[in-house]
């Protein structure tokens, strides 16, 4: 009788996917995408080149679960955010967990979606649309709720949903690239306060 397979090949005795996944996200997250390097991802996965081929794919698909991984781990704030009652708690929310997610003394400092392929070269423009779309898609999901928020007289009439997404969207991305440069917490929370007393109220 043909027996199938129990598990992905190449993968060596005691492989924790989950966790070199996890690993992968620090490195790229770090150095970026082409920062990163296979033998420098592998090291820290603690896996062979070949077991990282068999598990993830290349380079570029490891990055593309990476990012998954981001997005539903360290950047979940938004989706939660999005939840709050009404806008100004989604807007106070994205500025916290911003502020938070990018200062974190367990991780590296500022953001992968944001940081993690501004510039390329050829071979790494996939990668870079890639990070666009996330960013993009980000800032369509907070618009949509800002859209809800001007129909619920939550936000003034005369209110631009788009673009108080894209001042909101902005402002944290900055505070991510003020993060990677060194800046304090609390100075990167007294800049979101700071905002916030502007908010437009209804």
């Amino acid at each position: 009788m043909e027996t199938k397979p129990t598990g992905p090949i190449g993968r060596p005795r005691g492989f924790d996917a989950d966790a070199a996944l996890e690993r992968a996200m620090l490195v790229f997250w770090q150095h970026g995408y082409e920062g990163a390097s296979t033998a420098g991802l592998t090291h820290a996965m603690g896996i062979s080149t070949t077991s990282m081929y068999a598990a993830f794919g290349n380079k570029e698909q490891l990055f593309r679960k990476v990012l998954e991984r981001y997005t539903d781990g360290p950047s979940a704030y938004l989706a939660q955010a999005l939840e709050q009652p009404t806008a100004f708690g989604v807007a106070t929310a994205i500025l916290a967990g911003t502020v938070r997610t990018t200062t974190r003394a367990a991780h590296p400092h500022g953001c992968l979606g944001v940081q993690g392929a501004l510039t390329t070269s050829d071979s790494g423009q996939d990668v870079r649309a890639l990070l666009v779309d996330w960013r993009t898609a980000g800032y369509a999901r907070i618009r949509e709720r800002f859209r809800r928020a001007v129909d619920d007289g939550d936000l003034p009439p005369q209110t631009d949903p788009g673009l108080l997404a894209r001042y909101l969207t902005t402002l944290a991305y900055g505070i991510a690239v003020q993060a990677a440069s060194g800046v304090a917490r609390d100075d990167l929370q007294e800049l979101a306060d700071a905002a916030l007393r502007h908010w437009p109220l209804s």
